[in-house]
């Protein structure tokens, strides 16, 4: 059993996804402070001015509901969906030069085709 989980854990695909986890868990952490530490503050900014207040937390509606807190998490999910959209978009721009570098290699004809070929070519060397 200890052999077959180390098989398992060991193979390509579990490593792969541990890595991936491990670095968007990092990333997210950049990203969402530089969402809410520079960008959220920049753009909420005149609303803040407005409403007298210094933190996107005092934003609320009715003393409770913090629509400054719900307007961060959106501005974040928007520019993260973004970053995300453009990678993506990168990576199949390249995967699509890739494809199209390839130079197109034409399939040998069938079985059949290529005896009927030979028999046509004997015949007219026999005539």
């Amino acid at each position: 059993m200890l052999k077959e989980f180390k098989a398992f854990a060991m193979r390509g695909n579990v490593v792969d996804l541990a890595v991936g986890v491990i670095i968007g868990g990092a990333f997210g952490k950049i990203v969402g402070s530089f969402i809410d530490d520079v960008i959220t503050p920049l753009l909420l900014k005149p609303a803040l001015e407005a409403a007298n207040l210094s933190h996107l937390n005092d934003l609320t509606v009715f003393g409770t509901v913090k629509y400054g807190v719900f307007l961060s998490s959106v501005i974040n999910f928007i520019i993260v969906a973004f970053i995300l959209f453009l990678i993506i978009k990168g990576i199949n721009a390249a995967a699509k030069k890739k494809e199209d570098a390839k130079p197109v290699v034409p399939q040998p004809p069938p079985a059949d085709i290529q005896l009927l070929t030979e028999i046509r070519d004997i015949l007219k060397r026999s005539n």
